[in-house]
């Protein structure tokens, strides 16, 4: 019989009392894409780490193609033939593709010939595995769809025979997914081995062999790809069934809350990075905006936030407001009834180092609910509200005395959640609601964004999940390079037409 291209065995993995994994066997057949789920804190990660070298197991042994190999680095795992392509790539934006692809695997102290070579090799694997891309051009100047192809070529160059894929569509069109799932089926008629760990079960489904399920540390089911389901893998990971589609009655919309007019943002550097936008919300409705990360979606939400100046018009029930920066900024936008979900929790939603009542606090911490005088402010009283906040949005450990930095990232995402859509606004600015986030907080994330539009509030949302937004949004916007490319009824278009118009394609081009 072959020998599985990788296998583990009684793998486990403990930082300080916590068990990350435990006890954890898995083989992983060569020429084949296998698959890793579970829910955040699962122990994917960490798995994935040992296997290349980051970390080392407390106990447990790794097997190359039937040999025993030890991994006490990554220098090792590269040695064994294991590349790993990050979800936030490795790459150094200010030098070329071909410095990118030699970094660290020069030949000698002389760089000319490591890179003569480089673009020898990489010409032939461009060829080989349908990876065409500039050598020359520089990382900055490329798109993420090339940089991820970078990414693979780098490890490749390396003469990785195991590729392990960590999240690869998180910053893709459907389009540039689409291209990178063929460049992985070319991989494996090739004969070279691949883990995908993704948390998009139609993912799994579309390209994986087999497909590994993890939930809290330990390996709770492997099966063939053909032979289930995506309830069956939600409920594998979470421990009970999950509803993968969002319950929603048709919106009512009502007055309008939102109107924007031809907002322009320019950045320090002079970049127009907001050109022309126009939309509106209305009470009662969900509007989504889609777009690939980096086409103006952050700026469109630090300007309505308060934290970005801008020109054009906003008006908040009718009533404009100050884009000029003098008398704008994120308390004054609380105050007119806007809460804002930022779309990076940890460097703008929360303080990480803090513990969660104080995270809950914050931005509203004047509020008269929280304050014992006019000097001092009620201690007791935000931490009972945090403690019957937690509650309510089932966070957990349900300790408001913990710091930020000790939740999942699921259960930080519902702190950040309680604290702003329980202020009653308005307006909810939420951005990226999901964003690393497990599928049984993804569920729950979903029904308090629908329950808040059912009480009659108005919803921004922002997503590169097209999936999301088709599935949240009463109407969507698609964004590209600053520019609003059109609006669509979710029931009235597809993926395959948000995805051109998110590539700056529009419908009569298309």
């Amino acid at each position: 019989m072959t020998a599985p291209a990788i296998e583990l065995k009684g793998i486990s993995k403990a930082f300080g009392a916590v068990q990350a994994n435990k006890d954890i066997s898995i083989r992983v057949m060569p020429g084949t894409i296998h698959g890793i789920i579970g829910e955040n804190g699962a122990g994917k990660s960490t798995l994935m780490s040992i296997l290349y070298g980051f970390y080392r197991a407390d106990s447990g042994e790794i097997y190359i193609s039937g040999q025993k190999t030890p991994i006490p680095d990554s220098q090792a795992a590269i040695a064994a033939g294991i590349g790993m392509v990050f979800q936030h790539f490795k790459l150094v934006e200010n030098f070329s593709v071909l410095e990118n692809i030699v970094l660290g695997a020069e030949d000698s102290a002389l760089l000319r010939p490591s890179l003569a070579r480089a673009r020898k090799e990489l010409k032939s694997l461009a060829e080989e595995y349908e990876l065409n891309v500039d050598p020359d051009a520089l990382i900055e100047d490329i798109g993420v769809g090339m940089q991820q192809r970078v990414e693979i070529l780098k490890a490749l160059y390396r003469k990785a025979d195991i590729l392990i894929l960590d999240e690869p569509t998180g910053v893709l069109t459907p389009a540039e997914a689409d291209q990178l799932f063929r460049i992985l089926g070319r991989l494996k008629d090739e004969g070279k081995t691949i883990v995908l760990i993704t948390h998009k079960l139609r993912e799994i489904m579309e390209i994986t062999d087999t497909v590994s399920v993890m939930r809290r540390g330990e390996m709770v089911g492997h099966v063939q790809t053909a032979e289930t389901s995506p309830p069956e893998l939600a409920e594998l990971m979470v421990g009970r069934k999950v509803l993968l589609r969002v319950e929603k009655k048709p919106a009512t919309p009502g007055a309008m809350v939102l109107d924007v007019r031809d907002l322009n943002v320019t950045d320090d550097k002079g970049v127009h990075r907001l050109k022309g936008v126009s939309f509106n919300v209305r009470a009662g409705e969900i509007l989504g905006i889609a777009g690939v990360s980096g086409n103006g979606q952050s700026e469109l939400l630090e300007v309505l936030g308060g934290y970005e100046k801008a020109t054009g018009t906003i008006q908040l029930n009718g009533t404009e407001i100050d884009l000029s920066g003098r008398h704008s900024d994120g308390q004054s936008r609380r105050a007119r009834g806007i809460a804002h979900v930022p779309e990076d929790r940890q460097r703008e939603g929360l303080i990480m180092d803090f513990m969660a009542w104080e995270n809950i606090a914050f931005g509203y911490h004047h509020e008269p609910q929280y304050q014992k005088s006019r000097l001092f402010m009620d201690l007791a009283a935000i931490k009972q509200d945090t403690v019957d906040k937690m509650s309510r949005f089932d966070v957990r450990p349900p300790d408001p005395r913990l710091t930020a930095k000790n939740f999942s990232g699921g259960n930080q995402q519902k702190i950040v959640l309680a604290r702003e859509i329980e202020r009653n606004p308005d307006l909810l600015l939420i951005g990226q609601p999901t964003r690393g986030v497990d599928i049984g907080a993804i569920e729950f994330i979903h029904q308090q964004i629908v329950a808040l539009r059912d009480q009659g509030k108005a919803i921004l949302l922002v997503s590169v999940e097209l999936d999301e937004i088709l599935s949240l949004s009463d109407r969507i916007a698609v964004m590209f390079d600053g520019k609003i490319m059109g609006e669509r009824l979710p029931e009235q278009t597809n993926v395959k037409e948000l995805g051109l118009l998110m590539a700056g394609v529009t419908g009569e081009a298309a």
